[in-house]
């Protein structure tokens, strides 16, 4: 029987990615329990949208005998008689975890998997992240961070694999890989059973990071101060990050590179992929029309390269996925693009996709200030346009500069870098329209610029 307390409790929580979408729970599943007092039962629901399509959604539940006023905020209901909470914001189900950790168990359906090389604090005290949408994460004093993956998909997480072939081979460019929670793999093709399931990964704290969106868009208030200075002039120039980012992306590609077999695609499918979802796009957002031939000649040059190399790459990056410390600076959530499935999220692609994300990134920034700001009169309005475009463009020289090194940009990597930004910036029209229409302009006006 499907506990009726499940479906209001996903539907209202942050990390739901369903949102607006009627569902209904359709299947629960208790995969393993963690600890004693209180005992966590792991269950994973299956909720069911009325499209069709399915999710799975984990959610570990701290059971108590007894109400505990301190978690009143994360009750989900009363199950078989206890009181049932998210077990993320329960101190005393979250340092289970942690002991788990440091003590794996040598048996039962949840296999805590730990890596070399770090010796974990079993007393650091466990604290939730507050910031977090899609998944949660939990500190664990100054040592190590939990994320647990809200959103469950068969087969391994590339989040976990990425962040393990880095940490392997000794990267600087990410937190480093404590370890990982998964259920095992069951039976095999075409046989009752199941693929592995990785519910979370333990990693390294990065105590002294900073998110690199919010330092770039310093950046862009620094400069609209100065109403006479320009964007290399002011003191909170962001070139020097930019590059410094580049040679740290340029570095993760080549780790990735040897790490993960590598192989190549056809140019023109690549192409016919990009029109498909141009052509998609112009039925959500129907100002992309205008625009439609230009993007669409942008991909035919793709057609002619032949074969593309492909390779693992982050598949989703851009600022709000850096972080900058006091040792250089960090790429986090290597999970891919949220909305492609995990089969399309695993495979190979350019890494001329990475770096059209960012290129797209440093174009938001400026413009995104820019939009946040009062209205004023046109000539305002105007000179505030050219320093958003003077910041972002002294901001992708300077990442790309560092990025291609001494080889510079080939023609090839031009056209090909140029086709995955304007299809960067067509995905960016349809998650503003359907989430923020009022930064719709900011993508509309980056295709402009590309296709003429």
């Amino acid at each position: 029987m499907i506990d009726q307390f499940l479906a209001p409790f996903i539907g209202r929580s942050r990390w739901f990615g369903g949102k607006g979408r009627e569902f209904t729970v359709t299947g629960e599943e208790i995969v393993g329990t963690v600890g004693t007092s209180p005992a966590v039962e792991v269950l994973l629901v299956e909720v069911t949208y009325a499209e069709g399509d399915v999710e799975l959604y984990q959610l570990p539940l701290a059971l108590h005998d007894s109400p505990q006023d301190r978690l009143e905020h994360a009750l989900v209901g009363v199950r078989d008689g206890r009181h049932a909470y998210d077990a993320v914001q329960d101190r005393d189900a979250m340092a289970a975890y942690l002991q788990a950790f440091c003590d794996p168990p040598s048996d039962g359906p949840l296999r805590f998997v730990r890596l070399e090389g770090h010796e974990l604090d079993p007393d650091a005290a466990p604290s939730l992240f507050s910031g977090e949408q899609s998944n949660s994460s939990v500190f664990f004093g100054e040592d190590a961070v939990l994320k647990l993956f809200r959103k469950v998909t068969p087969g391994e997480n590339p989040d976990v694999t990425t962040h393990r072939a880095l940490t392997e081979a000794g990267s600087t460019h990410v937190a480093a890989l404590y370890g990982w929670l998964e259920v095992p793999a069951q039976g095999g093709a075409g046989e009752a059973g199941h693929e592995v399931l990785q519910l979370g990964m333990l990693q390294q704290f990065l105590r002294t990071a900073s998110d690199g969106w919010g330092q770039a868009l310093t950046s862009v208030r620094d400069l609209f101060a100065e109403g006479d200075l320009h964007a290399e002039e002011v003191g909170g120039d962001f070139a020097g990050e930019a590059a410094r980012l580049g040679e740290a992306l340029a570095e993760v590609h080549a780790q990735l590179r040897s790490s993960f077999p590598t192989s190549t695609t056809s140019a023109p499918g690549l192409a016919e992929v990009m029109r498909q979802r141009l052509d998609a796009a112009i039925g959500v957002v129907p100002e992309l029309h205008e625009h439609a031939d230009g993007a669409r000649e942008v991909f035919a040059a793709v057609s002619d390269l032949g074969e593309i190399p492909v390779q693992r790459i982050h598949a989703d990056l851009h600022l709000g996925q850096t972080l900058r410390t006091v040792a250089g600076w960090k790429f986090v959530d290597f999970e891919g693009e949220p909305a492609k499935t995990l089969a399309e999220r695993l495979l190979p692609d350019s890494p001329w996709r990475d770096v059209a994300g960012m290129t797209r990134s440093f174009d938001y920034a400026p413009h995104a200030v820019a939009a946040s700001l009062p209205e004023e009169d046109p000539d305002v309005l105007h000179q505030r346009a050219i320093r958003a475009e003077e910041w972002a463009r002294r901001n992708r020289r300077a990442f790309l500069a560092s990025y291609c090194g001494e080889g510079g940009l080939g023609d090839a990597d031009r056209t090909l870098l140029t086709a995955y930004v304007v299809d960067k910036a067509v995905y960016e029209c349809v998650y503003e329209a359907r989430n923020r229409p009022a930064w719709l302009p900011i993508p509309l006006a980056g295709i402009a610029r590309l296709i003429g």
